[in-house]
């Protein structure tokens, strides 16, 4: 079961005179809700507005969030490619896979999907990321090429949207210490974190690798010797 149907109207209720006195540059509402059966399990969809990006945002929630504490949550930035595509270089859509499993399973749980493309530097952007890396620069390096910091992403608006949703503390899914850091600027109670490691992929490996030595990501790819194949022949 979710968030009870009288929650949810009253959600959408307070929603429509919510105000943000404190921090008005950033002001997130819940504009809609409903139920969404999904091959992961039964889970509520939840659309989000906010003046300070102005992205739809949304929130996928599995079981009673409301008043929530040590909720498990996963923030996934949006990634065309990977997620709707299926590209094999990035580890995207078998995070959110992964993600909306192991939640799916749980009493109760949110994945954010946060319309952050390329770490927040737009899809045209992202797309020219990857010229610069088919020609030997790193993902790291191509960001800076173009002008932007490795990751432009922000979670401001996310911290809010579990602010919405009455949420109280949070166990997080993710291998990024700088997105804990950052929710928890933002005001977010992180009680733990849960590991969420794909092994790469023929494709995906210098990517996943700079990550982890250039970012600072959680990662132990030497887990790539025990995988799965692919149907095209390479690893999982």
């Amino acid at each position: 079961m979710g968030i009870p149907h009288s929650r949810v109207t009253a959600l959408l209720r307070e929603n429509e005179e919510h105000q943000c006195p404190e921090h008005p540059e950033t002001c997130v509402q819940i504009r809609a809700m409903a139920d969404l059966p999904t091959r992961f399990g039964e889970y509520q969809v939840v659309a989000f507005w906010n003046n300070s990006d102005r992205k739809e945002h949304a929130a996928f929630v599995h079981g009673d969030v409301y008043d929530g504490s040590e909720v498990a949550v996963r923030l996934h930035s949006e990634c065309l490619t990977g997620d709707a595509i299926g590209s094999l270089r990035c580890d995207c859509r078998d995070q959110l896979i992964e993600s909306l499993e192991k939640i799916g399973r749980m009493d109760r749980g949110i994945v954010l999907y946060l319309r952050q493309e390329g770490r927040g530097i737009g899809f045209t952007n992202k797309v020219r990321a990857y010229q610069l890396q088919d020609a030997g620069l790193d993902t790291v390096e191509a960001n800076e090429v173009l002008g932007f910091r490795p990751d432009e992403r922000d979670y401001g608006v996310a911290a809010h949207m579990l602010k919405s949703l009455h949420v109280r503390s949070i166990r997080i899914l993710t291998n990024n210490p700088n997105k804990v850091r950052d929710l928890e600027r933002h005001g977010v109670v992180i009680v733990g974190r849960m590991p969420l490691e794909i092994p790469p992929n023929d494709f995906n490996r210098p990517y996943l690798e700079t990550k982890r030595r250039k970012m600072g990501h959680l990662l132990d790819l030497e887990q790539a010797d025990d995988l799965h194949d692919y149907p095209n022949g390479t690893t999982r």
